[in-house]
Parts: C-alpha cells; sequence; structure tokens
C-alpha cells in the first residue's frame, strides 16, 4: 500500500496560557512553523474563542496544519495533513518553542491507500 499523505497529531502539555490565548501569536506561530517545514503557505484563518481559546488552519499547496488551543488547561492540540515533501518535525519544534511545551506527543498516520484492489 501505498500512502495518499502523512497526517501527524500533536499534543502539547504544560504550555504557557498567555501564549495560547493570544490570537496574533497563535498565527504567527502557525505561519513560522508551516515556513519551517518548507510548506506552500496558500491562506489561513484563525479565531479567538471567548473566554479561551484560539483555534485556526494554515491552508498549505501540500494540505493543511490546524490548531485548537485551551489556554485554561495549557493545552493546545496541533495536526498537520500533508500530500507532499514538508518536514512536519520542523513545524513541531516551532510550535513547541512559541507555546513553551514542557511535553510534546506525537501521533503519525498514513492516509489513504493508493492501488488497493479490495473495493
Amino acid at each position: 500500500m501505498t500512502a495518499l499523505g502523512r497526517h501527524l497529531l500533536v499534543e502539547f502539555t504544560g504550555c504557557d496560557s498567555a501564549a495560547l490565548a493570544d490570537l496574533a501569536g497563535v498565527t504567527t506561530a502557525m505561519l513560522e512553523a508551516a515556513r519551517a517545514s518548507g510548506a506552500t503557505i496558500v491562506t489561513h484563518s484563525f479565531h479567538h474563542f471567548s473566554p479561551h481559546g484560539v483555534s485556526g488552519a494554515v491552508i498549505i499547496a501540500e494540505s493543511h496544519l490546524a490548531i485548537h488551543t485551551w489556554p485554561e488547561h495549557r493545552f493546545a492540540a496541533v495536526d498537520y495533513f500533508s500530500c507532499g515533501a514538508v518536514n512536519a518535525g520542523a513545524a513541531m519544534q516551532v510550535l513547541e518553542a512559541a507555546f513553551g511545551a514542557t511535553a510534546t506527543e506525537a501521533l503519525s498516520l498514513t492516509r489513504g491507500p493508493l492501488g488497493r484492489t479490495d473495493e
């Protein structure tokens, strides 16, 4: 089986609450992460929730990089789906530093079989 893409699911814990609540800061960090990974940015959209949290996505030519933050729990969930050559690990290093995470857990999945014969 050949995968169509790779989906990286990452949880950042022990983060700086103020960093996770800052709409402009989260937006900047996500755009920097996309650039650090070598992705081609197409557009982005982010939203601040009241009273807590930021959600958003960077749409890239290779697919997307998305986030939701819970400042009150010092937690952020990020997913990076790509169907092209990007360095998702470099993106996660940027985000880990930007949010001051004390722990990071990641799960990598391959997505979409090519040449599947059981359909």
